[in-house]
């Protein structure tokens, strides 16, 4: 299944499959509260489920450990490198278990498949950028379209696909590992280095069905908090600074989002936004998460909302940016060509001068951004293609 968009940027480019059948679907629960916002580290995560028939376990991640430093004056670095799972037959990626290992500064991870020549592009990007990786605000800098196969947010331990499902993984294929550095309050001392990776389940089993990630995208439009003042209140200012920091590319997404979401109208700002998007082709979600940054407060994705088949697929009231687990729905949700989907978020501004990470930068009007600081409308959806 295909969500209809619009022509965008590469941040905008995911396209949604689904497949199989349900009844009666229930909607991914609100993970339990914990303290906001206290990290994650590698060494507290629960450790990896025994391997299921055909599995067996890659480990693909850092050799030489990476020192980050944030460009054009911002926070926030977003780093790929290329690691191979030297794969010499066809397999499936059937789970993942991402190893942050300084969970201080490591925001969250995403893993993008190449195929062979996708990978050759990647290795000459690799070879005229300086240092280990390149940098890739927004998806994975390589030309083409990739397919997101894996990630990881704070809260996440190992992730497994269903039973009977995995990422499609060719021989010779290889994957890019984009880690977003979180630069703020690193101290006088520096981020120090990193040398994150992932324990991989792979499957070499020929009678699994394959899955793709979906994205649910929607606008942020939030305005400064009530006492708050400064140039960067100024939308047209704040857009401009997240293009200074980001690229073009990211005050593309901006108004793409507001093309897409507000038929290109005057951007509507208040702490809740939300986007529908039309499903060109069907299937069966199995899989949901929700993705903001510090500010969010909550996050819904639904299908058909307003119709009699309206039905819930991610419902998370209460928000907490340390528990982001990519979670099964209770049963599979059949999705059909002609059906809406939504996403809704909200935020709120006043998080900004209560939260240690933000509270001694400067009031400003919020839109989609890579920062830490930005924010971001994601809703993420495993599927499987009928």
């Amino acid at each position: 299944m295909r969500f209809a968009r619009p022509a965008t940027a590469a941040a905008l480019a995911a396209v949604l499959f689904l497949a199989a059948c349900a009844k009666d679907p229930a909607p991914v629960a609100a993970p339990p509260p914990t303290s906001p916002h206290t990290g994650h580290s590698a060494g507290s995560a629960p450790p990896a489920s025994p391997l299921r028939e055909g599995e067996r376990f890659v480990e693909v991640g850092l050799s030489t450990p990476y020192t980050p430093a944030a460009p054009n004056g911002g926070t926030d670095e977003y780093r790929c490198f290329l690691v191979d799972p030297k794969l010499t037959e066809a397999a499936y990626l059937t789970g993942s278990q991402f190893l942050p290992q300084n969970a201080a500064i490591v925001h969250h991870a995403i893993f993008y498949r190449l195929d062979p020549e996708q990978a050759k592009a990647a290795e000459k990007v690799d070879a005229e950028a300086t240092g280990e990786g390149w940098t890739c605000f927004g998806d994975s800098g390589v030309q083409g379209q990739t397919a997101w196969v894996a990630h990881w947010a704070p809260g996440a331990g190992e992730t497994l696909m269903p039973s009977g499902y995995g990422f499609e993984m060719p021989p010779g294929s290889k994957l890019v590992m984009q880690v977003h550095y979180n630069l703020l309050g690193s101290g006088d001392g520096g981020p120090g280095s990193d040398a994150s990776g992932m324990q991989m389940r792979i499957s070499a089993a020929p009678s699994l069905k394959p899955l793709e990630t979906g994205l649910v995208m929607a606008p942020i439009e939030l305005p400064c908090e009530p006492g708050g003042s400064g140039p960067l209140c100024d939308r047209a200012t704040a857009v401009a600074d997240v293009g200074k920091r980001f690229g073009a590319e990211s005050v593309e997404t901006v108004n793409q989002l507001n093309q897409w979401c507000n038929a290109g109208g005057t951007p509507k700002a208040g702490n809740t936004q939300s986007c529908d998007q039309p499903i060109e082709q069907g299937g069966t979600v199995h899989m949901a998460a929700g993705h903001m940054h510090l500010l969010g407060r909550a996050i819904k994705v639904e299908l058909n909302p307003g119709t009699p088949k309206a039905q819930t697929l991610l419902d998370v009231p209460q928000y907490n940016f340390d528990n982001q687990a990519l979670l099964p729905l209770a049963k599979p949700v059949k999705i059909a060509k002609g059906d809406t989907v939504r996403v809704t978020c909200t935020h709120d501004a006043t998080l900004r001068k209560q939260l240690p990470q933000l509270q001694k930068l400067p009031s400003r009007y919020v839109v989609w951004g890579e920062g830490t600081s930005d924010e971001m409308c994601l809703g993420i959806l495993v599927v499987a293609s009928e």
